[in-house]
């Protein structure tokens, strides 16, 4: 078993890491992000949809975002519901989908069938190299979609098939799925905000 003073180490070294990656953030993220916020407020304003999906972690975290752009971000904002669908959620359709035309359809399957034109497909991915992602991001462009990545701090091949990427700035992929939880909840915010502005 490590010794106490070895795992508390390690702790602050993890937590550098946080902090290091938290003042890049601001940096070589906040205006993409702005712009991501922007687009999103759009398309939602014209009855437009957001789509999110993701592997692993990125799975959990696309269903959260959903779920706080159809319920709210906070319990001090009263506003609609904004029509948002994570598309890691049915295991009905993920287990048939992987059954009839194997694993990398899972999501693109689910974009050709439901996302229209002008509707936005996140891709949330630590790699870049998932082929279930890039997949969707073809299908979506196939429908006219808009394409945004919350990826790593790299190019990827996923970046091949985005309309905006937004790269975290640190090659930790455990930093990485902390930043787009941080990317998702600034986004959700700035959306409320413009949305209720112009009720």
């Amino acid at each position: 078993m490590p010794e106490r003073a070895e795992m508390s180490k390690n702790l602050r070294i993890a937590l550098q890491e946080t902090t290091e990656m938290h003042a890049l953030f601001d940096e070589r993220c906040s205006s993409i992000l702005a712009g991501i916020a922007k687009l999103c407020a759009d398309t939602i304003y014209i009855g437009g949809r957001l789509f999110f999906c993701g592997n692993g972690g990125s799975a959990a975290e696309s269903q959260h975002l959903a779920t706080e752009l159809v319920v709210r971000l906070s319990a001090d904002t009263a506003r609609p519901a904004f029509s948002a669908i994570a598309l890691t959620t049915d295991s009905s359709t993920l287990t048939a989908c992987s059954n009839d035309f194997g694993f990398d359809a899972v999501f693109a399957r689910q974009v050709e069938a439901h996302l229209r034109k002008g509707d936005i497909l996140f891709l949330l991915s630590t790699s870049g190299y998932s082929p279930n992602l890039i997949e969707a991001a073809k299908a979506s462009h196939k429908n006219y979609g808009v394409n945004v990545g919350f990826l790593g701090n790299k190019d990827t091949p996923l970046d091949e098939h985005l309309d905006i990427a937004l790269h975290i700035p640190s090659d930790n992929a455990q930093r990485v799925q902390e930043a787009h939880l941080l990317c998702g909840h600034l986004l959700i915010q700035s959306i409320e905000t413009q949305l209720l502005k112009n009720k």
